[in-house]
């Protein structure tokens, strides 16, 4: 081999180890990251450590739920049949579940219905009823969650009347006091006129409010004979234990005597289906509210309950106010939902003596749902 080979050869050699270093370099430090700006290279498994924050110990904060406003019209607030409705603005649950909601009064159930449709509200807390008359005229309501499995409406003798009021069949030619004309109060008078044999035109219906106005005008005989609800049902028998109670339907016992049914829903949320199609997350959010309002109505006494109201809704004698809700407490559901053969019964009801319910053909299934509830 000559002297130029032996050079060429010894360069080659030369290379061939360089490169077989750098491999070796490269293999060692396999894995390793530079540090931002030309740092030294990091062990594997720092490199995360390194690019995550410091933990604080603090809990990650759940994303703010956007309120959504809700108006409610209620047949009047101060009634127990609309307890859970206030109730759950009481115990916060309505902005705990991302609403901002109102509260209407309104002196029956009539009249929150034709706030509802007039477009004044967006929600009405009254009787399921109301969804089926609606039906008939070709109007679509919708309940989402139910309060009441039984109506609480009593139809009690005036203690000042001047009439001998002994039986539902003596009422002929009577002043009959209701909350509303049109009412849900109004509609029980007439079908326990029509079950007795009398028609809706033997009497003369006036509005006497829920509460307070409606103890005056039984107690100044400005009415024969009242279709009350509690409390103002048990503030008028503590003055007069001796008024003759016709019709009473805050017990199941008193629901299949009037009705012959074992349930007959009561007040629920309503509204027009369209909203609801249009509003699912604020329907969901309100049943969450009104169910979780129910549950805590169950677990607690009578006189927590109490508490929880508004005091201007407990009256001048606050124990009363408490024995009132002890009387209701059976009437509420526990989970808002609606039985099945509820809605049955009711269409059943009103067909007796409202003409274009009984000619309609209204399917019950689509007055309510209960898709809403969790």
């Amino acid at each position: 081999m000559t002297a130029t080979q032996r050079s060429r050869w010894g360069r080659l050699a030369w290379a061939l180890v360089l490169v077989l270093a750098m491999v070796t370099l490269a293999a060692c430090g396999g894995g390793g990251t530079s540090s931002q700006g030309g740092g030294s290279a990091q062990p594997s498994g720092q490199d995360s450590a390194a690019e995550e924050p410091a933990e604080t110990g603090a809990e990650p904060q759940p994303e703010p739920v956007e309120p959504i406003d809700v108006t409610i019209g209620i047949g009047g607030q101060g009634s127990l049949v609309y307890l859970i409705t206030t109730l759950a603005q009481q115990l916060g649950y309505y902005e705990e579940e991302g609403l901002n909601v109102e509260l209407v009064d309104f002196q029956g159930g009539s009249r929150a219905l034709e706030a509802l449709l007039g477009g004044s509200v967006d929600v009405v807390s009254g009787f399921y009823d109301h969804t089926i008359q609606l039906a008939a005229q070709g109007r679509q309501l919708k309940a989402f969650v139910t309060m009441l499995r039984y109506p609480g409406l009593v139809l009690i003798v005036s203690p000042a009347t001047s009439k001998n009021i002994q039986s539902i069949e003596d009422l002929k030619g009577a002043i009959v006091g209701v909350t509303s004309p049109g009412s849900s109060s109004h509609l029980f008078v007439n079908y326990l006129l029509v079950k007795h044999g009398l028609t809706p035109d033997d009497v003369s219906a006036t509005a006497i409010g829920t509460t307070s106005s409606a103890i005056a005008a039984m107690e100044q005989g400005q009415v024969d004979v009242g279709s009350m609800i509690d409390p103002a049902v048990t503030q008028l028998l503590n003055r007069h234990p001796e008024a003759r109670i016709l019709a009473d339907t805050r017990t199941g016992e008193g629901v299949r005597e009037v009705f012959g049914t074992e349930t007959y829903p009561a007040a629920v949320f309503y509204t027009d289906a369209a909203w609801l199609e249009r509003n699912p997350e604020a329907a969901r959010r309100l049943a969450r509210a009104v169910v979780r309002a129910l549950e805590w109505f169950h677990s607690h006494s009578s006189q927590e309950v109490a508490d929880a109201m508004p005091a201007e809704f407990r009256g001048e004698d606050p124990d009363l106010y408490v024995a009132a809700i002890e009387q209701v407490r059976q009437m509420f559901t526990t989970d808002g939902r609606m039985e099945p053969d509820g809605p049955e019964a009711v269409k059943e009801v009103l067909s007796m003596f409202i003409e274009e319910v009984g000619q309609a053909d209204i399917d019950v299934t689509q007055t309510y749902t209960n898709e809403f509830l969790p």
